[in-house]
């Protein structure tokens, strides 16, 4: 039998293969997948080409998260090279079944900026990712910096994160929320060290924005898409 419709393939972008389904998924009221976030987090370097910045793919944060061998996750880590990165997201999922390929119901953010050395966890939900992102925080936070002083890195829920007025744009205040931050430590705004990049996040990224977002990324998607 061949493949559904739904899974035909139309586009290749770096390491991500997006399939039509994807496109569904941009056309209507639903929840992102990992490969839409993969894809966006892929394409994002490409609007701010700086090497202090790394946005970690879905799979590596998940893995990051539920990684069983602590000494293979220094070495799985080791590519990445996170001790020479200024400024490092994640996405968060609330996947506890490392079992389930794209499992979960919510996504949430954390983002390390090294001037700060802080972990700030940015969800759209009131907390509802928080026991997630402190796992994810914990894992990783001993392999932040070669010198070993990101050990004393902090941990912050930022309270005022703009909330999603819906159970299905979470994947979208994410995306947004990313690319305000990189656009911030772009343009030297996260320079005041109490509030980084909060005032900022508050601002920019409204459920008008959130929405907007995902018009945007699906018209992203199909001005890559190869001609047939």
């Amino acid at each position: 039998m061949g493949r559904s419709a739904a899974d035909e393939k139309i586009l290749s972008y770096n390491d991500v293969v997006l399939r039509k389904s994807d496109l569904e998924i941009l056309s209507g009221p639903y929840y992102l997948n990992d490969r839409i976030i993969e894809f966006y987090f892929s394409f994002l370097p490409s609007s701010h080409p700086s090497q202090d910045i790394v946005l970690i793919p879905p799979s590596i944060a998940f893995w990051i998260t539920n990684c069983p061998d602590i000494a293979g996750l220094k070495e799985f880590l080791e590519p990445l090279k996170l001790p020479d990165k200024e400024l490092v997201i994640f996405p968060v999922n609330n996947n506890n079944d490392v079992s389930v390929a794209e499992g979960g119901s919510h996504w949430s953010l954390l983002a390390y900026y090294r001037s700060a050395n802080v972990f700030v966890h940015h969800d759209s939900n009131g907390q509802m990712n928080k026991m997630h992102a402190m796992r994810l925080f914990k894992s990783v936070v001993g392999y932040i910096s070669s010198s070993g002083s990101a050990s004393n890195a902090k941990y912050l829920e930022c309270i005022g994160t703009p909330q999603q007025v819906n159970g299905y744009d979470c994947g979208l205040y994410v995306t947004a929320t990313a690319r305000t931050i990189c656009c911030g430590y772009e343009s030297n705004e996260n320079k005041d060290a109490a509030d980084l990049w909060f005032s900022t996040i508050r601002e920019q990224v409204t459920p008008s924005v959130a929405s907007e977002m995902r018009k945007e990324i699906l018209q992203l998607i199909k001005d890559l898409m190869p001609n047939k």
